[in-house]
């Protein structure tokens, strides 16, 4: 699946997120809204993750949707 499907489809598909990083919050996945950026960025404060691994995890992430 692309980002933009993912973005287009965002209400539908955050609660896929939410199970995948369980401590991401509700609040965190409405900010997101289904932009990357803002996704790696709440992965990076939440898990402590570095850019390139909060990448890497969206990328996998993505793969399996």
């Amino acid at each position: 699946m692309n980002w933009d499907r993912i973005e287009g489809n965002w209400k539908q598909i955050k609660g896929q997120a939410k199970i995948q990083w369980g401590k991401l919050t509700d609040d965190d996945l409405d900010v997101i809204e289904g932009n990357r950026d803002e996704l790696e960025g709440k992965l990076q404060e939440r898990y402590g993750y570095a850019k390139d691994k909060a990448k890497s995890e969206v990328d996998a992430w993505m793969t399996r949707m």
